[in-house]
Formats: structure tokens, C-alpha cells, sequence
């Protein structure tokens, strides 16, 4: 009896070889693709453990898959094999204010989460952009962040407990549901961030937070962009720490008037910067107008207030209408999420200007200036023919990279390494940090079939 042929008796329907599944499960929002021999549904964490079970025994590879909505690769089945996918795993099995934790299963999406939690009165806040189609485990997996992770934190500072199959098909429970938890190693810390590549994340407990029971948001415009980073500065030197504070460059800007059509913004707007607070009502309007008087202090153009929920809507589309209207130019955009020292701010977008003007491929930067985590878009032109020009436009990438690396900061925050950032992982880390995930990969996936391929392992 072959794998498949093992796996389908011992799971049945949930074990998928047709045609249409293996393509469905074949690629995420990156641009490569490979097929898979076989797909596991999986419906609960037993059956990621049989199917794991099956793999080891065979040496089979097995990629890991969520709502597959990332943007590296980190789900490519680059070896064939076997996906396992956790995307039907959609129970909240509980939200419990009285302990402040929620769990569910894996594949869960985030929107219905916080929504789930919305209704008692209580608050998930990682956001993701794509908070509607991406499932908790993944992001778990990548260690997701989004605007609010400012004030209030990454994936990690909400996970409390995991089940996770490890790579011989056993399952591991760590952590749990108590806020403090000192037993031994982090191994819950262990396994976010770490792409499916140490174990397959089931199920998790979080940690939630009442809600705060009013917000607000202001955005505001300003004649450079020098001068929208020094706002962000001035905001945060002043004391206050909003929930989210997001900034957008010049050229991202013409792009929205280009699409959006005039009025919308500013024409002098070189800058705009997004703002949104959260808390009681009182302290919460006290603070929109304290931060308002420090941008026009620092030389705002037009600011913008928000104070109901339709209002701060109305700006967070603003800002998702960034990325559609660089859509709208008709480039491929490569979306890197690289992170930098806030102070190196500027000094990044002057760099990508000038790569800019040395090279006319456009290059975009907007993003969450409050923790200098900026979505770099290198804006990838094309021949007479409408075909991609990518050479130029990769050697762009490696510059920024080594750029980012030189100044202290990070090659990705939120969207992983994966396939994508691969090549330029080793120099990013170092080589004894290097060595050190080989060694931890080693020891938990000692035959190597775990997402193989990814973070160059």
C-alpha cells in the first residue's frame, strides 16, 4: 500500500488527489506555485496527527497550510508531498471573559474572532490587514502584526497556550490559559513566528482584553514628507501612544489622486499620516485635540478629525485605498515589509527615491511609521510586450535588503520569510543565529520533512 493509498484508509474523504484541490492548494498570494500529491482536510487535531504519522513513517514532505493569504511563499509545496491544511478547523471553542481567554481552532479567521469577542464586550487586537481571510493559526505561524500592534502588540503577546502535531505525528500542548506561566522553556514563543516549520499549530488559547469603549482617529496631510516624520516623532515624544500611527509617501499619494479623483487629498500633500486612539470617551476626545495641535505645531496642511465609527472607517478605507491605487497603475507591486529604527524614517525614504531616480522604478513606502515596520513596494515595470520586467527590479530588493540590514533593521515584521526572503535570510540573522535554527529545526524535525525549502532550510 502507497502513502496515499495509507492515508485515505486511515482518514478517508478528507484526503483529497483530485485535480482541482491539488491546484487550489498549490500557492499563496506570492508568484510561485507547485503542486502536491495529496491534500489533508483536516477536521480536527487527530487527524493532522494520523496524516503526520503517515508522513514520518514514509519520509513524505508536508507543508503546513492556513487560509494560504501570505505573501512569501511560506505555503508552496516546493517538494510535492503532502499538504496539510487546517482551514476547515473553524470552531471558537470558547471566549471566557471571566479568565480574559479565548480558544479556538486554527483555522479561524481573525475578523470572526474579534467579532466573537465584540459581542461580550471584549477586544482581540492583532489586525492584520487581511484580518477577514486570514486564520489564527497562520498567523501564529508568522507572528502577524497590523496598525494596532503600536500600542497594543504582535500575535505573540496574545498567545497564551498551543496544541501543536509535531513532526512525527505527536501532539504537543504547551502553555495554557493562565496569563503568567514561567514552567520551564517558552515553548509557546518557540512556535510563533516559526512558518509551520518546527510543528503544525491546531488549536491556540489567547488572551483578550475588555474592549475600549470608545475611538477615534484623525488622518492629516503635509507639504513633505520630512515633516510627516517628524509629526510621528513629536506625537510619541509628547506621551501619548495611539493604537495605530501610519504614514504615506509622495508617491503613493499622486497615485490615490490619480485614482480616487481630486479633493480627496490634498494636492501639496507630499506626507499624510494616520492617527487612531482608543479609551475612555473623555480622555479620548482630550487626546484627538492635543494631538491635533501637535501637527499643526510641526506643519499639517489639513487635518481631518474622526469621531464617530463611521468617520474612523471612513479613514481606515482611505488607507486601504493606498494599496488599490498602486494596484491601479497597472505595475506589479513587490510588497516588502521590511522593518527599520524609527529615527531612520526619513533617511529610508530618501534612499528609495534614489533608487528611484537612478533606476525610474518607482518605489512606494507607506505603512506603520509608529513601529518602523514600512511596506516598501519596489513598482516592477513593464516591456512593449506587458510582460513583467523583474531583473532590475530584484536587484532593487537586494538593495533595500542590504540597506535595511546596515541601518538595524529587519528584512521582514509581519509577512515571514518563506520562500521569498529566503536568499537574503543567513546575512539578515548572522551565522551563529543561523546555525542556531538549523540546530533547533534538527532537533524537532530531525528527517527534515516539515515545510521543507523555506527560511533556505
Amino acid at each position: 500500500m502507497n502513502w496515499i493509498d495509507e492515508l485515505k484508509n486511515v482518514l478517508g474523504d478528507c484526503v483529497r488527489t483530485d485535480e482541482a484541490t491539488l491546484q487550489a492548494h498549490a500557492g499563496d498570494k506570492w508568484h510561485a506555485a507547485a503542486l502536491p500529491e495529496a491534500v489533508v482536510l483536516a477536521t480536527s487535531t487527530e487527524d493532522v496527527s494520523t496524516a503526520m504519522k503517515v508522513a514520518h513513517a514514509h519520509g513524505i514532505p508536508v507543508t503546513p497550510r492556513g487560509a494560504g493569504v501570505g505573501y512569501v511563499g511560506g505555503c508552496v509545496p516546493v517538494r510535492g508531498g503532502l499538504v496539510i491544511s487546517t482551514a476547515t478547523m473553524t470552531r471558537i471553542l470558547e471566549v471566557n471573559p471571566a479568565d480574559g481567554v479565548a480558544v479556538v481552532e486554527a483555522g479561524v479567521l481573525t475578523a470572526d474572532l474579534q467579532e466573537a469577542c465584540a459581542r461580550k464586550g471584549w477586544f482581540y487586537p492583532p489586525d492584520p490587514a487581511s484580518r477577514k481571510e486570514s486564520s489564527i493559526g497562520g498567523n501564529i505561524a508568522t507572528n502577524a502584526g497590523g496598525p494596532r500592534c503600536l500600542k497594543y502588540g504582535v500575535t505573540r503577546a496574545y498567545v497564551l497556550g498551543l496544541a501543536v502535531v509535531l513532526a512525527d505525528g505527536s501532539i504537543l500542548t504547551c502553555g495554557g490559559r493562565t496569563h503568567k506561566n514561567k514552567q520551564g522553556f517558552d515553548l509557546v514563543g518557540l512556535f510563533c513566528g516559526s512558518e509551520g516549520m518546527l510543528g503544525i499549530i491546531t488549536q491556540a488559547t489567547l488572551r483578550i482584553i475588555p474592549a475600549p469603549p470608545a475611538r477615534a482617529a484623525l488622518h492629516a496631510s503635509f507639504p513633505r514628507f520630512a515633516l510627516a516624520a517628524q509629526a510621528v516623532q513629536n506625537v510619541l515624544q509628547g506621551g501619548h501612544l495611539p493604537c495605530a500611527l501610519e504614514i504615506t509617501d509622495a508617491f503613493t499619494l499622486a497615485a490615490a489622486r490619480r485614482h480616487l479623483g481630486p479633493g480627496v487629498l490634498p494636492e501639496a500633500a507630499q506626507g499624510h499620516i494616520i492617527i487612531e486612539i482608543d479609551g475612555r470617551a473623555d480622555a479620548v476626545a482630550a487626546e484627538l485635540s492635543a494631538i491635533a495641535d501637535i501637527l499643526r505645531q510641526t506643519g499639517a496642511v489639513d487635518i481631518v478629525p474622526a469621531v464617530t465609527e463611521e468617520e474612523v472607517e471612513a479613514i481606515w478605507q482611505l488607507r486601504r485605498e493606498f494599496s488599490y491605487s498602486l494596484k491601479a497603475t497597472g505595475l506589479t507591486k513587490l510588497n516588502e515589509d521590511i522593518v527599520i529604527p524609527r529615527s531612520q524614517l526619513v533617511a529610508l525614504v530618501e534612499f528609495c527615491e534614489s533608487m528611484q531616480k537612478e533606476t525610474g522604478i518607482p518605489v512606494a513606502c507607506f505603512g506603520h511609521s509608529g513601529d518602523g515596520n514600512i511596506h516598501t513596494n519596489i513598482m516592477v515595470l513593464k516591456d512593449a510586450e506587458g510582460n513583467d520586467i523583474r531583473p532590475p527590479a530584484d536587484a532593487l530588493v537586494n538593495r533595500l535588503f542590504e540597506w535595511v540590514v546596515r541601518h538595524g533593521g529587519s528584512i521582514t515584521g509581519e509577512h515571514g520569510i518563506g520562500l521569498a526572503k529566503a536568499p537574503w535570510f543567513a546575512d539578515a540573522i548572522g551565522p551563529v543565529a543561523m546555525q542556531l535554527h538549523r540546530t533547533i529545526k534538527q532537533a524537532l524535525d530531525p528527517t527534515g520533512i516539515l515545510n521543507p525549502g523555506k527560511m533556505g532550510m
